[in-house]
């Protein structure tokens, strides 16, 4: 781990200009990790982020493993900007840019504000079912392609760092290339995870 790795102090809400740059830029695991217990809101909409995957350039499983295309081009940009991407051609995915073609994958939230908004999009009440899920949360939030490439710092974003958590980590999900890496992180206990950590 470089010094440039090492996790950052806890900032003034919101996570904006040179803070945000340097929070991101950082290597993606170490990012994923400090992510979880971040408040993130899309227009107003969001919660805590509770659940993360990390995706290294030099890693198979990563979109930017065999260079830049169409595709992937935010990844390979600055960082602090949002990848957004067509899973199974289904779902859209909200991924962070890190350092180096890096990102983060948010897989879920706990919801703490626009909850009706979500609930609306999502056609179900259930809270914990909200944003339990890649795809869950970027229909929530009324994430897509569109927002693809925009910085974390502006709108409709909104990030802000919050006290640590107690964080667990374990093998990322659906992939099947380098699965060994424990690159999934989430909140200890948190029933708002999309999967339970062993």
């Amino acid at each position: 781990m470089t010094p440039d790795d090492q996790p950052l102090s806890i900032g003034t809400p919101p996570l904006i200009g040179p803070a945000l740059t340097a929070f991101f830029s950082r290597d993606a695991v170490t990012v994923a990790s400090d992510l979880i217990g971040t408040r993130l809101t899309v227009s107003g909409a969001g919660g805590r982020i509770v659940e993360t995957e990390a995706y290294r350039p030099d890693d198979e499983a990563s979109h930017s493993f065999r260079g830049p295309t169409a595709r992937n081009a935010a990844m390979f940009g600055p960082a602090g900007r949002v990848y957004i991407y067509r899973s199974y051609g289904i779902h859209w995915c909200l991924n962070f840019v890190c350092k180096d073609a890096s990102a983060v994958l948010i897989r879920a939230l706990e919801p703490e504000s626009g909850i009706e908004d979500m609930i609306g999009r999502r056609g179900v009440a259930d809270r914990v079912d909200l944003c339990n899920g890649p795809g869950k949360l970027t229909q929530a939030l009324g994430v897509d392609i569109s927002l693809n490439g925009l910085a974390l710092d502006a709108a409709p974003f909104e990030i802000a760092l919050a006290e640590p958590v107690q964080v667990v980590a374990g093998k990322r999900i659906g992939i099947t290339k380098n699965v060994e890496p424990l690159w999934r992180f989430g909140a200890a206990g948190s029933r708002f995870a999309s999967r339970r950590f062993p």
